[in-house]
């Protein structure tokens, strides 16, 4: 059978959409977009700005003004690919805890999500893609022909947050990283656009006690139709 030309990954914060897109993507040779890092762009540009994260109008300009491109890595420092704002490479600053607190917020403004789905749907008409968000088998790609769940129980999730931070050296308290991805996947799960849940076709990878590779196996299991098993 063949491969799928669309593969939709959603999962909440933490749980490795982002690491697991881009090897699924290269594997099969597609091109990786990560929308939860041009909401995150979105959001740097609105706090270098002074612009509110509440202010609708004003992001939704913002997110129509401003470049967000993602590509491949340029630099060997443990990213999946490389993030670039208005040709400026902000891979790391969109990770920071400030853009943290705030791009949940910036995500659930209805018109901002409108002007980035628009170019995430556009993106994936001309190329076979891999994208990976919250909301891509449910409402970005609802005809994506593979869909994955991808999740992680709070705990593990703020445990390898803790990792991938200390490996930038970066120290923060598991505790404190843990009660931010509570409070983002309550904001994620009950905001009125969009919700992060899974598509009704979707397949639930849970990767607990799993390796990266174990979990790309498993993954690329779901979209080559080899199993269906969590």
């Amino acid at each position: 059978m063949g491969t799928p030309r669309t593969v939709a990954i959603d999962g909440p914060a933490g749980a490795g959409k982002s690491t697991i897109g881009a090897l699924v993507a290269e594997r099969l040779g597609y091109l990786f977009l990560d929308t939860g890092a041009m909401y995150r762009a979105v959001a740097l540009a609105a706090m270098r700005r002074g612009i509110d994260p509440d202010d609708g109008p004003r992001l939704t300009q913002l997110a129509r003004e401003i470049r967000v491109a993602i590509g491949p890595p340029t630099v060997r420092d443990g990213r999946a690919y490389t993030v670039l704002l208005d040709g400026a490479d902000v891979t790391w600053a969109i990770r920071a805890p400030e853009i943290d607190r705030i791009v949940s917020q910036v995500a659930r403004v209805p018109y901002v999500r409108d002007v980035l789905v628009e170019q995430q749907r556009e993106m994936a008409s001309r190329v076979r893609i891999v994208m990976v968000g919250r909301d891509i088998g449910s409402v970005v790609l609802p005809d994506a022909e593979r869909k994955v769940f991808l999740t992680a129980s709070a705990a593990e999730r703020a445990r390898r947050r803790e990792e991938e931070l200390a490996a930038r050296g970066e120290k923060r308290s598991r505790s404190e990283l843990l009660a931010e991805i509570l409070r983002r996947d309550e904001l994620d799960s009950t905001r009125a656009v969009a919700p992060l849940k899974a598509a009704p076709d979707a397949i639930l990878v849970e990767t607990d006690g799993l390796s990266v590779r174990e979990a790309l196996d498993r993954v690329l299991g779901v979209i080559e139709r080899r199993s269906f098993a969590t």
